[in-house]
């Protein structure tokens, strides 16, 4: 099962972040095998961390949450919230054979928040080559639409927005990204 999670960071926590680098770094090395995505999310001004994504697949919710919650940075206080949701991987892929390439042109995570009928459940095709990750964020049990979640090379916060349907949800959040992992 593929699940979608973003620790949102609690502001002022960067120096328990930094502090902390290697220990997130080798918490993540146990799910190499499992991460479909991750990085950072940064502030307008591009560096100042507001975040950190993490697609992972792994055998069921309870497992998910234990990735969440035993992170390092959440378990120091580091974290102001973690968002966990089921999630259906429409690509196929990972991050890290996005034909784009770890570099080159602005990324982005684009968050639509929702309920009711599902929204923007097809990948759009005209966007196809720029979508990094895209998928629906669902209920635990898979069966109940809450949104949709995408990472997405684009050259503005506009053009990022626009992957998704913007009508069909109650928030679309931007935020930049880039690819995160050893290098």
């Amino acid at each position: 099962m593929e699940f979608f999670c973003y620790h949102r960071d609690r502001p002022g926590s960067l120096p328990l972040r930094e502090e902390l680098g290697e220990a997130h770094w080798a918490y993540m090395d146990q799910y190499e095998a499992e991460l479909i995505a991750r990085g950072p999310t940064f502030a307008e001004d591009g560096e100042t961390p507001t975040g950190s994504v993490h697609i992972v697949d792994l055998p069921d919710a309870a497992a998910a949450r234990a990735f969440a919650f035993d992170e390092p940075n959440y378990q120091a206080g580091a974290y102001r919230d973690v968002l966990v949701r089921r999630w259906r991987n429409l690509l196929g892929r990972t991050m890290w054979e996005f034909p784009g390439g770890r570099t080159g042109g602005k990324r982005y995570l684009v968050l639509g928040l929702g309920s009711g009928d599902g929204a923007d459940l097809d990948v759009p095709d005209a966007l196809q080559d720029e979508l990094i990750a895209y998928g629906p964020l669902l209920s635990d049990d898979g069966a109940v639409w809450v949104g949709t979640a995408a990472l997405v090379r684009a050259a503005d916060v506009e053009a990022a927005r626009a992957v998704l349907t913007s009508e069909r949800y109650a928030v679309i959040e931007v935020h930049d990204w880039e690819f995160g992992g050893r290098r």
